[in-house]
């Protein structure tokens, strides 16, 4: 499990660390492993490290001392480095006098704007502004973002790409484009969600010995095989199809039957024993999918399940929603409730809810529960999934580009928002939340939690579309269909 901390925690950790380091060896260790990435990075780029072009755009922070301590590295490997201060008079002295010692010189800014020393370059170091930088770039530091980005030399980031928010992700005005990121110690939150991840790049996380020191519990944290494997639903010996859990949907309309098909399709990979549908696009889920349970008298008369998924495809039936939350409550039962089920929910009814419930919008969806503009919850995805969270008192599944899944505080606090890292631009095509739903509603149906369930699904289904459409255009039910080769990808460990 990939885990990232605030830049409190961070400080505080790097501050217990150095009082049993000597002088200085912390900057040295990050260093060096700065300096053996731009190695890496110059031997595919450049051919070798010996007469590369490296520019280094240095700050007056210790970003700035990483970058010119590791471009001392590099010039005694006959590399030529040119620190650009950004702000000469406060750039890191000894990381300065390592560099000259090396062999490398210094550049202002106006010096390097006014040649073509970025745009030569094989390489560029952004260590201009550290993790405890606030809105985008200012001065002379945009121009140089923005030069850096128009020339041909690969961007390393120091730490974090500078002018990106360290504990948000929001990039609030310039700020660099990396293609690799090489932070310290631990991930921080901009480099898990957008907008500031696309930003990043590639991240590599340099080990610094802070491990001891980093709490428990982090602000965020990003699930991989091994972390999904454990949480995915295993039938035992004495199993059936009742004991393996039963997902009720309450999707799809006359207007819209697509919907119940794919929610549908999504329930039956998802590791429930059974789906019973409840809702008017029966025929259409049985003409797919005759394995469901059809019931023609809607929720109520559905039959006992563990858990419903409601909205999908809805319309404007408020009628069915309202039962839905209506019979679940009676049952104690969980919830997901997407798309027109976000809209038509009574919230006083969700906030009251005993059970737990999943809600799972995209950002206009958020937008319209929030009262906000769909840019301000776009910019800032971390906050407005972690306010949905606490103002309905539900978990709260935020689909995007980076997928969040924040629970609401309790007595223990709150616990970290997760990140998901399987998601590709593909799955943006119409059907793919209606899959996501069956599926994060079966999960939830077979006995875990929403926080898990919605983590769980939400990285089966960005594996399946990423299994499904290999660089390739694909639709709802090419998701549904890779989902056991995805699942049995985790399982395997493969």
């Amino acid at each position: 499990m990939r885990s990232a901390y605030s830049v409190e925690t961070v400080r505080a950790a790097e501050r217990e660390l150095m009082a049993r380091l000597p002088e200085g060896a912390l900057m040295q260790r990050a260093a060096a492993g700065l300096a053996a990435a731009c190695a890496q990075v110059l031997g595919r780029t450049a051919g070798r490290v010996y007469g590369s072009r490296v520019v280094l755009l240095v700050g007056s922070g210790d970003n700035g001392g990483d970058a010119l301590y590791a471009g001392a590295r590099l010039a005694k490997r006959g590399a030529g480095v040119t620190a650009v201060l950004t702000a000469p008079e406060k750039a890191h002295s000894g990381g300065l006098a390592a560099l000259r010692r090396a062999g490398g010189r210094e550049a202002t800014t106006a010096e390097a704007l006014a040649s073509r020393l970025i745009d030569a370059a094989d390489l560029v170091v952004d260590g201009i502004v550290g993790i405890g930088g606030h809105g985008g770039l200012r001065g002379s530091a945009a121009p140089l973002a923005e030069r850096a980005a128009a020339a041909g030399a690969a961007v390393i980031a120091v730490d974090l790409p500078s002018g990106v928010e360290a504990d948000t992700g929001e990039v609030r005005g310039p700020a660099v484009r990396a293609d690799l990121t090489v932070t310290f110690g631990t991930h921080k939150a901009a480099l898990l969600i957008d907008p500031a991840r696309e930003h990043a790049g590639a991240v590599r996380l340099v080990d610094i010995g802070l491990d001891p020191w980093l709490p428990e519990r982090p602000e965020l944290e990003a699930l991989q095989h091994a972390d999904v494997a454990r949480l995915l639903p295993r039938p035992g010996a004495e199993s059936d199809k009742y004991r393996r859990g039963v997902v009720g949907i309450a999707a799809g309309s006359t207007r819209y039957p697509g919907a119940a098909v794919l929610a549908v399709a999504g329930a039956l990979r998802g590791g429930a024993g059974a789906v019973r549908y409840a809702g008017p696009a029966g025929d259409a889920v049985l003409a797919r999918y005759p394995e469901t349970l059809v019931s023609d008298g809607g929720p109520r008369r559905a039959g006992r399940v563990q858990a419903w998924v409601v909205g999908p495809g809805a319309g404007d039936d408020a009628d069915t929603v309202a039962e839905v939350l209506d019979v679940a409550g009676e049952a104690d039962v969980p919830v997901l409730i997407d798309a027109d089920g976000l809209r038509l929910a009574d919230p006083d009814v969700v906030r009251s809810r005993t059970a737990p419930t999943l809600l799972t919008p995209h950002a206009g969806e958020a937008a319209a529960l929030l009262g906000v503009d769909r840019a301000e919850v776009e910019s800032a995805r971390l906050a407005a999934a972690r306010e949905l969270a606490e103002r309905y008192r539900a978990t709260v599944l935020l689909k995007g580009a980076t997928t969040l899944v924040a629970a609401p505080s309790g007595r223990d606090g709150t616990a970290p928002v997760r990140v998901n890292p399987t998601g590709t631009p593909w799955l943006a095509t119409a059907g793919s939340g209606d899959v996501l739903s069956g599926l994060a509603g079966s999960l939830l149906a077979s006995g875990l939690s929403a926080r898990d369930a919605g983590s769980v699904g939400a990285y089966l289904h960005g594996l399946a579309a990423r299994r499904g459409a290999v660089g390739a255009p694909l639709a709802a039910q090419d998701i549904a269909s890779a989902v056991p080769d995805a699942w049995r990808d985790i399982a395997s460990g493969s």
